[in-house]
């Protein structure tokens, strides 16, 4: 079972915990991405420490939930949820992106464990999870498999056709999470290429939709847990977040899409997420 946090409360000091173990090693690796990764803590929080089934200490639990970051370049929140959950230890946080680490740049599954699978060409991740969905629906496993997109990552046509599958093959087992924070490495979406609106294009396809604010954690929970309720078809959880949650240098500014803390504003950072302690 998950490391269970009891109170949202809890689950709130687990993401500031996340993000602060984000920008000290994206600090010390000097590379990474900085935006996307915390803008996605609540909701990795969410799942890792409420609502998936999950066994640190024996990652190939075949009753597990599975969960797919399909934007894999944010790689360290997917890391900070492991280490903390106990797939590894925390320590090892610190050597991400170094020569010989495990914690590459983008997801592993060969060398990490609690990655299902290798992730960082985008698109891809939900036609994954479709296939995974649907084995769990051919075997009559009760497991469940989350993903998680990038609302820039909807610009891809693959994510398309895996969505037309997943309403076709009724996959109510299947949540996908949208982290529409409005900002992709080129600037805005809206400006590079509007995927706007994600709700009503998802509802086209054939799927379940809510609407939530991404650092709700009340409100992430409920969506879960509708999400679960809803037969018959997939789910689309679109929520809105801010790129670079939790610290004022780096929300909503493009240019921290993959750049990395400096030592200044990564003092800057740490003091500004303890104080959501």
């Amino acid at each position: 079972m998950a490391l269970a946090v009891d109170d949202t409360k809890g689950l709130v000091r687990t993401a500031c915990t996340i993000r602060m173990d984000i920008v000290e090693m994206l600090n010390k690796a000097g590379s990474g991405h900085t935006g996307g990764s915390l803008s996605a803590a609540d909701i990795v929080t969410a799942l890792y420490f409420h609502k998936m089934r999950h066994r640190p200490s024996d990652p190939k639990w075949f009753e597990r939930d599975r969960f797919i970051l399909c934007k894999g370049h944010a790689a360290p929140v997917l890391y900070a949820a492991l280490a903390r959950s106990g797939y590894f230890p925390v320590d090892e946080l610190k050597t991400l992106r170094q020569f010989g680490s495990r914690l590459q740049g983008h997801p592993d599954s060969k060398k990490l464990p609690g990655v299902e699978i290798s992730t960082g060409s985008l698109g891809q991740g939900l036609s994954v999870a479709c296939g995974l969905a649907l084995s769990a629906k051919m075997d009559e496993k009760r497991w469940r498999v989350y993903a998680l997109l990038g609302d820039g990552e909807l610009q891809e046509g693959q994510v398309w056709e895996a969505a037309m599958a997943a309403a076709h093959y009724g996959l109510d087992n299947l949540t996908a999470i949208i982290d529409n924070n409005g900002l992709q490495i080129d600037g805005a979406c809206s400006e590079v290429m509007c995927v706007d609106s994600i709700s009503d294009k998802f509802a086209s396809f054939g799927w379940d939709t809510i609407s939530i604010d991404g650092h709700n954690m009340e409100e992430i929970i409920d969506a879960l847990d509708r999400a679960e309720a809803h037969k018959g078809r997939p789910t689309a959880i679109v929520a809105r977040t801010i790129k670079g949650k939790g610290c004022s240098l780096f929300e909503g500014k493009v240019e921290y899409h993959g750049t990395p803390p400096s030592d200044k504003e990564l003092e800057v950072a740490l003091k500004e997420i303890k104080e959501n302690f």
